[in-house]
């Protein structure tokens, strides 16, 4: 975002190894070098300030993102600036440009090297949704969030564009450069803000726009909509907290999560549930009810992370004032998926771990592959709306229906057979969602599922293999010039 909003020559290396970052360095001479990072990458930070000290001695390094946050950095990190917060008008203000100009969003592709079931998907123009940053910030301003806490916290955040109607604009310029239908909108609360979503409905509804959209939204800001403007808006994902009841969270007053995450599914819209392993009330004695009760929402994915104070949040500063922060623990594992950084009244370090992953666990044995249960919603979707009276929201759930002809009932073959050994209820479900899928879809549904199901299950087990044995996988390395003159 900050190179798409500055006039300046600029050059993006994103994931860059030691060798391409050193090289990159002394093939140019830059006035300015800006590292953005994450908190757990702080190790990372403080190579790449070395690196740049010992190749670029005269470039004045600014660091910015969430690795701002944490306490003493200046120390930690041999830099110049640390920028804290939103960083497109810092960066316009430091090299004197108009910080208050229009916000120019760049072309980000939501996904690259997708992987399923031991294969690579193909990377075809248009295929992979478009990233659409509309604010930063949340206002709900849960204690734990760092995203919220580093955008001014609870009540506050920074919004890129106003309006519908900017929205609008900025994802028909994308649909038509990038060939997308579809958009990941990457802002923490996005159906809070009601008066701009139903303003971008209008804008989609005059022009005929069939787009679906992957929201982030508290369960009151989804409460605020009908299921015909959710539908209509082109949401077909939602990710949503689904702390435990007990959990006293503004976003969840006033909610049945149960019967929200059913009705969302029951129209067609996915639903990624996020639940929080160790909170304050959490004991050994209660932790697997905990779990128990958020896997039986049903969703369609699930994440669960260890409640962490990370540095910066209410949390953290909560917890250090307690004195319980352990100190030994290493900023890079203070991420919420491996074990606890404070001291739990109830549970240890270890057993947070093991909690954890249980969760997981637990979940993939009772509910089945997200992938399956991604499948069952499309199809209750697209029987609910293939005769609806829009042609917009037919177009969209039929678009969808057609990987569920080729591909996903591959995936629906492998996973039936796979999960005989896990859970023979399972896999009976999967069964009846693939008999289901043929009825519907006929001989090109059949033929995919008996031709690509045992290569699928063969390439799933290899994958298990050799993941099992530590194989990994990485991202490349993304260089990219604007306002570039060659010497």
């Amino acid at each position: 975002m900050i190179q798409a909003n500055i006039t300046a020559p600029c050059t993006l290396l994103d994931f860059p190894t030691r060798e391409s970052f050193t090289q990159e360095l002394r093939s140019h001479d830059y006035d300015i070098v800006g590292i953005s990072s994450i908190i757990v990458n702080v190790g990372k930070v403080r190579e790449m300030c070395r690196i740049v000290r010992q190749n670029s001695p005269q470039s004045v390094i600014v660091v910015g993102g969430h690795v701002t946050a944490v306490p003493g950095i200046e120390k930690l990190v041999d830099a110049d600036h640390f920028v804290r917060g939103e960083g497109i008008s810092w960066m316009r203000r430091y090299l004197g440009e108009d910080d208050s100009a229009p916000i120019r969003h760049p072309e980000i592709v939501s996904g690259l090297r997708t992987r399923s079931l031991g294969v690579r998907l193909p990377e075809r123009r248009g295929a992979t949704a478009a990233t659409v940053i509309p604010s930063v910030g949340c206002p709900m301003g849960c204690n734990f969030c760092t995203t919220s806490s580093f955008f001014g916290g609870k009540g506050n955040f920074y919004n890129f564009y106003e309006t519908g109607d900017e929205l609008f604009e900025l994802m028909d310029s994308f649909e038509s450069s990038m060939k997308v239908q579809t958009f990941f909108i990457m802002d923490e609360n996005f159906l809070l803000h009601r008066d701009r979503a139903l303003a971008l409905l209008e804008r989609m509804k005059s022009a005929g726009k069939s787009w679906g959209m992957a929201v982030f939204a508290s369960a009151n800001a989804i409460r605020k909509y009908s299921m015909k403007e959710l539908v209509e808006l082109g949401v077909s994902w939602v990710w949503m907290g689904l702390e435990s009841e007990r959990s006293g969270y503004t976003k969840l007053q006033g909610t049945n999560t149960h019967e929200l995450t059913a009705e969302l599914r029951d129209h067609g819209i996915r639903v990624q549930g996020s639940t929080i392993i160790g909170l304050e009330h959490h004991t050994p004695d209660n932790i697997e009810q905990e779990i128990e009760y958020a896997i039986s929402h049903k969703t369609d994915f699930h994440q669960f992370m260890l409640y962490t104070p990370v540095p910066g949040t209410p949390l953290y500063f909560e917890m250090k004032e307690q004195g319980r922060l352990l100190e030994d623990v290493d900023l890079a594992d203070i991420h919420g998926q491996y074990q606890f950084n404070f001291q739990h009244a109830a549970i240890s370090r270890k057993d947070s771990q093991r909690f954890l992953d249980w969760a997981f666990l637990r979940d993939f044995e009772r509910n089945g592959p997200s992938l399956y249960r991604m499948c069952r919603t499309m199809l209750g979707g697209w029987r609910r709306y293939r005769d609806y009276p829009d042609a917009r929201v037919r177009e969209r759930f039929a678009r969808e229906m057609s990987k569920l002809k080729s591909g996903y009932s591959g995936a629906l073959w492998a996973m039936e057979r796979q999960f005989r050994e896990i859970n023979q209820s399972v896999s009976a479900q999967i069964n009846a969602l693939r008999d289901d899928v043929e009825k519907e879809l006929g001989i090109t549904a059949r033929l995919s599922a008996r031709t690509l199901g045992p290569l699928l299950l063969w390439t799933a087990r290899r994958e298990e293999r050799q993941l099992a044995k530590g194989k990994t996988y990485e991202p490349p390395t993304f260089l990219e010039r604007t306002n570039w003159v060659s010497a």
